[in-house]
This record gives C-alpha cells, sequence and structure tokens, in this order.
C-alpha cells in the first residue's frame, strides 16, 4: 500500500467510526423525546402505540378526584376538548384544578392518558409556551389570561 492509501483507509476508518457513533446518539435521544399535544390534537389523532408523548393545557374545573392509596384522576382542556389522564404517584404542591399543566406518559389503549410525570406551573404568569402558543392560535388567550371559558375551565382562572 502506497502512503495515499494508507492515509485514505485511515480517513474512511475515522470516519466510519464517528458515523457509528452518531448514529448510535441519534437512536438513543430519539427513545427519549416526548412529542408535545394538546387535547385537541390527541382526540384529533391518536399517537403510534408506545409513543411517549406530553399533554399540555389546563386541570379541568371539577375533573379531579383524589382518593387515597388511588391514582389521581382528572382531565386536561384546552377549552375545546378534553383528554382523562390517570396518574399514581405525589403531585406537584401546586397542582389544582384551573391551573396549567404539562403531563409525559402514554395514551392507553382506552384513550385514557397515563402520565408517569405531572408538572404544574411554578407562579402566576408561567404556562408551557406550545400551551399558550397552541391557545392564541385558537383565539383562546390574550394578554396571558385564558379569553372564553369552555369544557368546564374559569375564564382567567389562576392566569
Amino acid at each position: 500500500m502506497t502512503r495515499k492509501q494508507k492515509r485514505l483507509a485511515s480517513l474512511l476508518g475515522i470516519l466510519a467510526v464517528v458515523g457509528t457513533a452518531a448514529g448510535l446518539v441519534l437512536t438513543a435521544l430519539s427513545d427519549s423525546v416526548a412529542y408535545f399535544n394538546s387535547p385537541t390534537d390527541l382526540v384529533a389523532q391518536v399517537p403510534g402505540g408506545g409513543q411517549r408523548i406530553r399533554l399540555g393545557g389546563l386541570v379541568e374545573t371539577g375533573s379531579l378526584d383524589r382518593g387515597a392509596g388511588k391514582p389521581v384522576h382528572f382531565r386536561v382542556t384546552d377549552t375545546v376538548s378534553s383528554v382523562p389522564v390517570t396518574y399514581a404517584g405525589l403531585l406537584p404542591d401546586l397542582f389544582r384544578e384551573g391551573q396549567g399543566v404539562v403531563a409525559e406518559g402514554m395514551l392507553g389503549p382506552d384513550q385514557v392518558f397515563v402520565a408517569d410525570t405531572v408538572l404544574a406551573k411554578h407562579d402566576e404568569t408561567y404556562m408551557p409556551k406550545e400551551v399558550v402558543d397552541d391557545m392564541k392560535k385558537r383565539g383562546l388567550w390574550k394578554d396571558g389570561a385564558v379569553v372564553a371559558s369552555g369544557a368546564g375551565v374559569a375564564a382567567g382562572a389562576g392566569m
């Protein structure tokens, strides 16, 4: 082998190693990605089985069902549609009806969202960007407040 061929073989070997490493990293990251959905998106287009998703919206007023030793049941709404959610775990201190919430998990075969993580807004001005953008697109959000009350959510509740 000539010197030029040795350099070319070394370069191709390094590119193959870097390409394989990049492929492995991308594969690992794609498994941990959670796509954001509003309740309306989830009702309109049910994601494929086993896909991890992030559901954002408001906790529907009157839907919270807490029982001692039982999973918590509530509904997440974007004032157009709502999705039933079940969660077995400790809820954040700021979690309550009418507040912004983001739940991560999977949609079950019975169309009930099974959450493994629930995040509540942390102050009076926070709302997940995706939720605000979605509500603005529907004309339901203006200047930091919910414009119309629908699906059992009080207008401007906690906003």
